[in-house]
């Protein structure tokens, strides 16, 4: 089911769909790709919204820096200098996050409209990314496929393929806050992640290159433990690359009882706890758990490859699973 959202001022419109299968209820954008609402009930089955986001479209476009629910390419997280080189050449991005690239430049993929079509408990959007845009090679092909299991779990699904050598790095960027609205910060959620490394970060939130283990230090989670603030940092899931999507979090908030799991293809996890997110929020009110490759990869050959050439395919996958106890 879709309805009018808003307009933009180039006059282009801009639709809501709902999803809703199992107790699960999903509001989704054509703007951004944005996941504009998750609904689902907590332990005594109260439904209530236990994602960040805005009534309006004025509201994303007013404060677009914190990519609420957005869908976030083509290289999700940063890229150090604005550039990276492949196969000998050297491409110059936009700087958005001085003197960085971050989430896919100045108008990434959470600053489009996207085609969208219904398919089985879900929908299908798409969009052709011309070649250069925001200074990435390549004509990309891209879509992103969001689904309702009988479960209720929301199953992300993006493929793309391009018709010359680029990089790419999709990720969904929603805020999660299992108390709902009136909750307050999600402080108290407690969090578990199968990630034995991490990689630690310069000033500018670069990776150094290290993969550095966990062990007593304040970034491991591999036993559940209370989320403080002050984490912007991609972890490296035990589990690396996967054909199919294993679990590598669980995040649980005491108060109402609900639980959200991760499952995902990619090697790495993004928590950040929000702490600069601005009003009409507060800092701390909701974590992010952002399923990709690593930063700056592009620049980092021993990380695992954002590279997609001609006749490949780039396939991710990310559920987040939903239930209470």
């Amino acid at each position: 089911m879709s309805e009018h959202f808003g307009t933009l001022s180039d006059g282009t419109a801009v639709h809501r769909w709902t999803l809703e299968r199992a107790g699960t209820r999903v509001r989704v954008l054509s703007y951004g790709g944005i996941v504009q609402s998750v609904e689902v009930p907590d332990r005594d089955g109260l439904a209530a919204d236990v994602v960040l986001g805005f009534a309006d479209l004025d509201g994303y476009l007013t404060h677009p820096e914190p990519y609420l629910g957005a869908l976030v390419g083509r290289y999700a997280n940063r890229i150090a200098h604005a550039r990276f080189r492949l196969d000998g050449l050297t491409y110059a991005l936009e700087p958005n996050n001085a003197p960085n690239s971050l989430h896919g430049g100045a108008r990434g993929f959470d600053k489009r409209v996207w085609e969208v079509e219904p398919v089985e408990h879900g929908l299908r959007l798409s969009r052709v990314s011309a070649h250069g845009e925001e200074g990435f090679p390549g004509r990309l092909e891209v879509s992103a496929t969001y689904t309702l299991d009988a479960s209720g779990a929301l199953r992300l699904v993006y493929e793309a393929v391009t018709d010359a050598p680029t990089t790419v790095n999709l990720t969904n960027h929603s805020y999660f806050n299992l108390g709902g609205p009136g909750s307050g910060g999600a402080g108290g959620h407690e969090l578990r992640l199968a990630a034995s490394r991490y990689t630690p970060v310069d000033g500018d939130l670069i990776p150094t290159g290290e993969l550095a283990p966990v062990a007593d230090t304040r970034f491991d989670f591999r036993a559940s433990r209370k989320v403080d603030t002050g984490y912007d940092h991609n972890f490296v899931l035990d589990k690396g690359v996967t054909e199919a999507p294993a679990e590598v979090a669980e995040l649980h908030d005491p108060a109402s009882g609900r639980v959200l799991t991760v499952a995902t293809t990619e090697p790495g996890l993004q928590l950040y706890t929000a702490d600069h997110l601005g009003e009409p929020f507060v800092p701390g009110q909701g974590v992010a758990l952002e399923t990709q490759h690593f930063p700056d990869s592009p620049n980092r050959p021993e990380f695992p490859s954002t590279v997609l050439r001609p006749g490949e395919v780039y396939r991710s996958q990310t559920v987040y699973g939903f239930s209470a106890r």
